[in-house]
């Protein structure tokens, strides 16, 4: 019996670009970087300082998350693939 396979190749690059700082430890700006899979899985690499590395359910996670009521956004690289 083989598994499900999910297509291939829906990954997409995000960066998280923090318009305002509220909590004053990660600074403005771009703050992280990201991948979202075909599986909808999402993953942020922060660039702060000490660094980390987190798995998320989703990007709608990370937006809940860390979007602080819009003052960081989720900013994609890559164009949706069909």
């Amino acid at each position: 019996m083989s598994l499900p396979k999910i297509q291939p190749f829906g990954w997409r690059r995000f960066i998280l670009e923090r318009v305002e700082d509220e909590s004053g430890v990660s600074g403005a700006g771009v703050v992280a970087e990201g991948m979202l899979f075909t599986n909808g899985k999402a993953v942020l690499s922060w660039l702060t300082v000490p660094t980390s590395v987190a798995v998320y359910n989703s990007i709608e996670d990370v937006k809940q998350i860390h979007g602080h009521d819009g003052k960081t956004k989720v900013v994609f690289l890559d164009d949706q693939r069909q």
